[in-house]
């Protein structure tokens, strides 16, 4: 992309903070970009929708891409403009590790069952895609609640994975984009609260049947939370 051209209202000043191995950009972004590196600021802000909101990672900057931003900033002290400059990015790349993920969840916690993410419901390249979305989201609900660690305990399942251990047939895990998180410095009661402002449309707790030891998040498509020992 052309750092001198605008379009569609696009600042497109110079946003590079510094080089990144996973990802750099290039430009500043605000509403009416798109592009991929719209899409993949998206991913990293999700956890920001605010309450029950889920961010659509469409590459389109539209006004709820713009307030995810804007919380994204607040929540780290920097200027809530709701656009995407070298700050922002910057604060990004201190979050990013080399391969993408942010700098306190991996890969390999998310996925315990194989080393290729094969043998579930979608591709493997998309079980992992999704469980990058869901560590960005797990980034902002272990922010939120005092950057305190945050154990997950399943991730992605192949079928064979998700039958030994009794999974639904249609679980989420199978997709990859679910994670079943213990109990740590944070309660399970107190995970599936807060996880309801971090773009999570799944949300299954205690007194929910079989999840009186962990509290279950997940993307699926409309919104099911039930933890009624929590209240929610």
């Amino acid at each position: 992309m052309l750092l001198s051209s605008v379009v569609l209202g696009v600042m497109a000043t110079a946003g590079t903070a510094r080089a990144d191995s996973c990802y750099t950009w290039s430009r500043t972004l605000s509403q009416g970009a798109s592009g991929a590196d719209v899409k993949t600021l998206q991913i990293r802000v999700a956890g920001y929708p605010g309450y029950g909101g889920v961010l659509d990672i469409d590459g389109s900057y539209g006004p709820a891409t713009a307030a995810a931003v804007k919380r994204f900033q607040s929540a780290y002290g920097l200027a809530a403009d709701g656009i995407a400059g070298p700050a922002t990015f910057s604060k990004i790349y201190a979050l990013q590790d080399d391969d993408c993920t942010p700098a306190h969840f991996s890969y390999a916690e998310l996925n315990r069952c194989n080393s290729t993410w094969e043998g579930g419901a979608v591709s493997a390249a998309t079980a992992k895609a999704n469980a990058l979305r869901t560590m960005w989201k797990l980034e902002a609900l272990r922010h939120a609640l005092g950057d305190r660690s945050i154990t997950v305990t399943s991730g992605f399942r192949s079928r064979a994975c998700n039958d030994a251990v009794g999974g639904a047939t249609s679980s989420r895990h199978l997709y990859g984009d679910a994670a079943d998180l213990g109990a740590g410095p944070h309660s399970l009661c107190t995970l599936a609260r807060q996880a309801r402002n971090h773009g999570f449309n799944g949300i299954l707790g205690p007194g929910y049947p079989g999840h009186g030891d962990h509290t279950h998040v997940d993307h699926r498509s409309s919104r099911f939370w039930s933890a009624s020992s929590c209240g929610i």
